[in-house]
């Protein structure tokens, strides 16, 4: 098990069945956080924090669409069964203790995203070697940087006067989307031959 992507091709690009499964994954788990924006977006913004919605949806459609475009596909018979569990694990899931649907929404949604954001660094995995010209290593670069940005949001919602009532709910909803979206993380990793990153 490595550490890193790898070993690189003679011209520093990460191999094509490394960039395959890791831009499926992030494809998918952005893929789902663009469409659940989507569908929680109201037709009309009542509340500040729906703001913030609006601007996380173009965000995560823009991850998908660079990585759809920067990576170096392969073929991987694989990938079926993978991203249907990936799939399952997006699914949004009640959160106990809220009642109102859209508050209960919302905060299934920035509990999701902040899984996704903190728990997945992409460009950590990048070596020394890789060339940072590449696209795929700068989508990766990108991801994350954005991924960082995005983050400050989620946590100015769930730490909002606005959840304040429904803290221990958010903080057991919170740890446990960690906790699923880690483990989907380092079994994906594994899969490609990269030891599971430090928790």
């Amino acid at each position: 098990m490595s550490d890193f992507l790898g070993p690189v091709e003679p011209d520093g690009r990460i191999p094509p069945y490394q960039q395959t499964r890791v831009a499926a994954f992030l494809i998918s788990a952005h893929g789902a956080l663009a469409r659940q924006f989507a569908f929680t977006l109201p037709a009309r913004l009542d509340a500040a924090w729906q703001t913030e919605l609006n601007a996380q949806f173009y965000r995560e459609a823009e991850i998908v669409s660079l990585l759809l475009r920067a990576t170096s596909w392969g073929l991987d018979l694989s990938l079926g069964y993978m991203v249907a569990s990936w799939e399952t694990a997006w699914a949004p899931a009640p959160i106990d203790g809220i009642a109102d649907p859209h508050l209960n929404q919302a905060v299934h949604l920035a509990t999701l995203a902040h899984a996704v954001h903190a728990g997945i660094r992409p460009a950590a995995l990048l070596p020394l070697e890789a060339n940072a010209q590449d696209p795929f290593v700068m989508a990766l670069r990108r991801i994350e940087f954005e991924s960082g940005r995005l983050l400050q949001a989620q946590i100015l919602f769930l730490k909002g006067t606005d959840l304040a009532q429904h803290r221990d709910a958010v903080s057991a909803a919170l740890e446990q989307r960690h906790a699923g979206v880690r483990k989907l993380w380092r079994e994906l990793l594994e899969s490609i031959g990269i030891g599971a990153p430090a928790a």
